[in-house]
């Protein structure tokens, strides 16, 4: 079987969920059931980055111990994986023994590798980001620093262990050059060819101002930077430093989906760090963006963070999963809003979706006794709207391989639309008076949609694509890709269960 490895980042461990870990979490767990369904052999990885002076601050400020502090918060994510139904593989913490035996190894092998100097750091640094900063990316205001997103930064002056990030300037744009898709999309990788081209500085690999972190080897205070111990945890899942081979393949097909704030991090610092470790780079790292709220930068100061779980729990879980996928072009900027997830929702899933496998399946039930009255036949198969049905998985393939997930289900919805259009345009409610066996033949060809529909959909909204083939009887073993055919098509004297609402329709007036 083909091997893929998906990985979210691990979030950090200083305050709740919010949206944005879970729209990252949402992504990663689409792309892992779709290839899943489609015959892959696939890992998902997420966890949580409990170390660093971030960690520690907001610790000390809540007057708790640091390891009881990262336990409470860390706890807050894996629920988070729970009330997202994720199906994740492992979820990884860098308090662990076996992330730290990762963390540490990876070290000896940079230090071995001659990658690795004592000296002196003298520079910017962002506690929020727990990240350094050439003077080039920050901003000044009033002769301080700030960061693009407003953090401002602090001089710092003291002994680090360096990583001879620079050597790595050359062989990084080789890379970039080589590989067209390691970094997406475009506008990213054009951003960090830019900031490659304009020259890399060694990197401040240690820090001895605080301790809570994975201390260096042979020292009595170096603390190694938080962004080693953070990447490596993509190794860490895979039982590094023993990585088995079969482990192997998975990581020549990893898959970082990554918010565009930590873009620095992933596609340079990693790449280059795995080859002066002599292993290989990830296949892809795709690089989303932000979501603000009514058009508003989402902050706490603010008071206008999103949680994601009072919406899950007020309109449910594949509304709020189908609005994060549908509503931008993945690596877009979002915004959320009330009434625009609302008309989303109502629009495409109660209307288009639900309202048609109900009025269909209403029908059958009343004039057919919920009994498929007619078996397809090959000839059926060329027509509308079976045709394109069948031919739907090939289009989605291609737009899922290049993480256009919006287009993936605009595809899906307009086939779904093309249905409406059939069945309004045969009026099965009027052809059953006088010809029931086109009504019966109509029919059919409405709920074989409906299958193709509901596996195709498993990915995107698991849920209410269970609901739908639950309903129409599919076979629970029936339901991977491989039976996106026209062989595996309803036959007649099927049984179809009685029909209940799968969307609600909520109002918008109120909004």
């Amino acid at each position: 079987m083909k091997k893929i490895y998906i990985t979210t980042p691990i979030f950090y461990v200083n305050d709740l969920p919010h949206i944005g870990h879970a729209y990252t979490s949402i992504i990663c767990d689409t792309i892992y059931k779709f290839y899943q369904l489609n015959g892959f052999d696939v890992l998902f990885t997420t966890g949580t980055d409990e170390h660093g002076l971030k960690v520690e601050k907001a610790a000390n400020s809540k007057k708790v111990n640091v390891k009881d502090f990262v336990d409470s918060v860390s706890k807050n994510f894996k629920n988070l994986t729970f009330k997202l139904q994720l199906s994740n593989t492992d979820f990884v913490r860098t308090t662990e023994e076996r992330h730290k035996n990762a963390a540490l190894f990876f070290w000896d092998k940079l230090e071995t590798n001659n990658q690795i100097y004592l000296s002196k750091y003298k520079g910017w640094y962002s506690i929020k980001d727990e990240s350094f900063y050439q003077e080039k990316e920050l901003e000044k205001i009033n002769n301080e620093f700030y960061t693009a997103d407003g953090e401002k930064v602090e001089w710092i002056e003291e002994e680090s262990y360096f990583f001879k990030l620079s050597n790595w300037e050359n062989k990084l744009l080789d890379y970039y050059k080589n590989n067209p898709n390691f970094i997406m999309p475009d506008s990213r990788r054009n951003e960090v060819i830019s900031f490659v081209s304009s020259g890399l500085k060694d990197l401040s690999i240690s820090r001895t101002s605080f301790k809570w972190g994975i201390t260096v080897k042979n020292t009595k205070n170096h603390i190694m930077y938080v962004w080693i111990d953070a990447l490596v945890n993509y190794l860490t899942s895979l039982g590094y430093p023993s990585i088995s081979d079969e482990k192997k393949e998975f990581w020549k097909n990893c898959i970082h989906i990554i918010g565009k704030d930590i873009l620095k991090f992933h596609a340079v610092y990693w790449p280059a760090m795995l080859m002066a470790a002599n292993l290989p780079i990830p296949k892809t790292i795709f690089a989303h963006g932000w979501w603000t709220n009514e058009g508003k930068k989402i902050s706490k100061s603010l008071g206008n963070t999103i949680d994601p779980n009072k919406i899950i729990e007020e309109y449910g879980l594949d509304q709020f999963k189908y609005f994060l996928l549908r509503e931008v072009n993945l690596g877009n900027d979002g915004d959320y809003s009330k009434i625009s997830f609302l008309n989303r929702i109502n629009a495409d899933l109660s209307n288009n979706l639900g309202n048609l496998i109900q009025r269909t399946l209403k029908f059958l039930n009343k004039n057919f006794n919920s009994t498929i009255p007619y078996s397809i036949i090959d000839s059926d198969t060329k027509i509308q709207p079976l045709k394109d049905g069948y031919d739907l998985l090939n289009k989605v393939d291609e737009m899922m391989k290049i993480f256009q997930i919006s287009f993936s289900l605009k595809l899906i919805f307009d086939y779904i639309t093309s249905l409406n259009k059939f069945m309004d345009r045969e009026e099965p409610w009027n052809s059953f008076k006088n010809n029931p066996k086109k009504t019966g033949k109509d029919l059919a060809i409405l709920i074989e949609g409906f299958r193709l529909i509901g596996i195709i959909l498993q990915p995107f909204i698991p849920n209410a694509s269970s609901k739908i083939l639950d309903t129409i009887n599919i076979n629970k073993n029936l339901r991977s890709f491989k039976y996106l055919n026209k062989d595996h098509k309803i036959q007649k004297g099927h049984f179809i269960n009685e029909p209940k609402p799968i969307f609600p329709r909520y109002e918008t007036k109120d909004c």
